[in-house]
């Protein structure tokens, strides 16, 4: 299958530059894969569409992952976290990368340094971080020197970085929000359960590769990175018996759709911690989830394609065109989209 059917037009100022205030005003397009119907509402209306359903989360938190520092000669340095090793050991992305070879050093502040350990290719470094004892720097004191990174289309600073969460989050570990989730309230979400809604929060922590574009011609050639997943044995029995009582799955954003389509077999969640690499795109045959939250995606990516694999490429090309003309705000802090 062609990439380039990933492709849309979309003017720039579309591109949502800052949150909607209050999180559960931004609009909602409504898709119906069985009618084709697209209908227009607000997200705060959720509930209008989501009765005795099965509703899951993704209670991920993105930590301060982006660190920025010097060159003993000066030269500017970014560093984002990518997943930890040891204590002070980490598997980062480096900016510059072309001047990082074994034992170069980048200072950070006063306290804490970074030493160059290996070369992983890809832009990627494991890096060694030493607090000025000379002992590993622990997780708390990279946290304290770290900033919670931003997509790169936000041009904006947000001068809330809690903004850039869940009000549900609660298991560091994302270098990205899951941002299906950030317009939801804790009013919402009490409505929602009000409506005989199951509520349940799994986790699977977001990785890099949520903002790169699939380069290959063929989407069948792409392959993605490893995330790591956990869904415990209450969360998994209580998906489980909503899903014997016949209620709708409804996942709340696509890296909740890829742990639980990764956790399921024969239609059943299994428990436990462990990765996933699993890459949905058009063709991919849905195991339990039955509806989907999200938000508009970027042309080319990954959760594009897992979102034309559930909507189906022709409605979802229908949708994303519409969604142009209305003038919907795309990407992470843009509007959403219920596909039922």
């Amino acid at each position: 299958m062609k990439t380039s059917i990933l492709d849309y037009n979309l003017p720039e100022e579309l591109i949502a530059q800052e949150p909607i205030e209050p999180r559960d005003h931004s609009r909602l397009m409504v898709v119906n894969r069985e009618s084709g119907e697209i209908a227009h509402d607000y997200f705060y209306n959720l509930t209008d569409y989501l009765k005795d359903c099965l509703i899951v989360f993704n209670d991920s938190m993105v930590f301060p992952a982006r660190m920025v520092g010097r060159l003993p000669t000066g030269g500017r340095v970014e560093v984002l976290l990518l997943r930890k090793v040891e204590e002070g050991l980490w598997r980062c992305l480096v900016k510059p990368a072309r001047k990082f070879k074994e034992g170069k050093e980048i200072v950070f502040n006063e306290k804490i340094k970074a030493i160059v350990r290996e070369y992983l290719g890809k832009g990627e470094r494991l890096l060694e971080f030493v607090s000025n004892n000379k002992r590993r720097a622990n997780d708390q004191e990279l946290k304290e020197t770290g900033q919670v990174p931003l997509p790169p289309y936000i041009k904006k600073e947000i001068p809330d970085a809690g903004r850039y969460q869940t009000v549900y989050a609660k298991e560091e570990g994302s270098v990205a929000a899951p941002t299906a989730g950030l317009h939801f309230t804790p009013s919402l979400i009490e409505r929602l359960k009000e409506n005989g809604n199951t509520i349940v929060y799994i986790t699977l922590h977001v990785g890099t590769f949520t903002f790169k574009p699939i380069q290959e011609n063929e989407i069948e050639e792409h392959r993605i990175s490893e995330e790591i997943y956990e869904i415990n044995e209450y969360e998994a029995e209580t998906i489980n018996e909503a899903l014997r009582q016949g209620k709708r799955l409804v996942a709340v954003g696509t890296t909740t759709v890829r742990a639980l389509e990764s956790a399921s077999k024969n239609g059943i969640i299994i428990p436990g911690k462990r990765t996933t690499d699993l890459f949905i795109y058009p063709g991919y045959k849905f195991k339990v989830v039955k509806s989907m939250i999200t938000n508009f995606h970027l042309p080319r990516t990954t959760l594009l394609a897992l979102v034309y694999a559930f909507g189906g490429v022709e409605l979802m090309k229908r949708a994303y065109l519409t969604a142009v003309e209305k003038r919907y705000r795309f990407y992470s802090f843009g509007d959403a989209m219920l596909i039922i």
